[in-house]
Formats: C-alpha cells, structure tokens, sequence
C-alpha cells in the first residue's frame, strides 16, 4: 500500500515540479539540480531518523 502512495505523490510532485521550471527565473539546470540534491538530503534524514 505505500508503494502506491509513494508512486502517487511521486507523480503529483514531479508534475508541480515540471509546471513551476516553466515559470521559475532562472535556467532549469540549477532548479533540476537543487532539488535533486534536496530530495537527496530529505531522503537520507528520514533514513537516518
């Protein structure tokens, strides 16, 4: 069951996501990087706690 919910949000966020590098300022390579390395670090606290 939380697969599906993972899944789900998954495709809820990346979809934001992709609507806001439309608009956002600056060139979407620094955006896309951004928030990898912030999914990257939000992933290894809930690890870690």
């Amino acid at each position: 069951m939380s697969y599906q919910t993972t899944v789900g949000w998954s495709l809820i966020t990346s979809g934001i996501v992709t609507l806001l590098l439309a608009y956002l300022p600056y060139p979407s390579f620094y955006w896309g990087i951004g928030l990898l390395v912030l999914g990257i670090v939000v992933f290894v606290l809930r690890r870690l706690s």
